[in-house]
């Protein structure tokens, strides 16, 4: 049971955004969502759903994929970001699915996180949205909006994604998910929240959000990270 305090928090959300869930990412197939969530780290899901608007109609099965010239695949999503480490691990999981699951998308968080590129962000993605298994996905944004609501005080996600699996019921999982990323688009932005707005104002564990600095830092990716 929530507390108090956590089921004021999960009422105003629920006023704000109701109790409807959708993906922002495009698919039709679970293969599909499953590529599109690997291309999204450090990506935006416009630019995704842009990419794979025509990846999905060259690769129409996920056989085409374990099948591709890697060369060629790093063009296709070179707008994502990333392009080389995220085609070397797209590949290699259609290979693994293709070989070991038949093509088929596991539902089992150990035989997702098994998969190449898959992480448990990835892996509650498709376990909330293709199985329906009330999952927690702890994204950049849900990782800030947890922390400014005092909802946890870990940074590590997956010590978020338990913490907040404590505090919420279970029931709310999918929910927050989609409302936390929501409200971190429009309202409590990285570097500059509408606090003014801000219907949660009350509840938030941070008094001023000073700006971060404009400096852009460059930053490379661990060859074998997962999302």
């Amino acid at each position: 049971m929530a507390s108090k305090r956590t089921q004021e928090i999960l009422d105003i959300f629920e006023k704000m955004y109701g109790r409807q869930t959708r993906c922002y990412l495009n698919y039709e197939e679970p293969w599909q969502l499953l590529v599109a969530t690997i291309l999204s780290a450090q990506c935006t899901d416009a630019r995704v759903n842009i990419i794979t608007k025509d990846l999905f109609v060259k690769y129409k099965t996920i056989a085409d994929i374990a099948g591709a010239d890697i060369s060629e695949f790093e063009q296709d999503i070179k707008q994502a970001g990333f392009y080389h480490s995220k085609a070397k691990n797209i590949i290699a999981c259609a290979k693994m699915l293709t070989r070991e699951f038949g093509g088929e998308v596991p539902s089992d968080i150990d035989e997702l996180t098994q998969l190449p590129g898959v992480g448990r962000k990835t892996a509650n993605v498709i376990r909330g949205n293709i199985y329906g298994i009330d999952s927690i996905v702890v994204d950049t944004h849900v990782k800030r909006i947890s922390k400014r609501l005092g909802l946890t005080g870990e940074d590590d996600p997956e010590k978020i994604e338990f913490e907040l699996m404590k505090r919420v019921p279970k029931d709310y999982w999918i929910l927050i998910n989609m409302w936390f990323i929501t409200f971190g688009r429009t309202v409590c932005k990285a570097q500059s929240p509408k606090c003014q707005e801000c219907q949660l104002a009350g509840y938030c564990r941070e008094q001023d959000h000073p700006r971060k600095s404009s400096r852009k830092i460059q930053q490379k990716a661990p060859r074998s990270r997962k999302a």
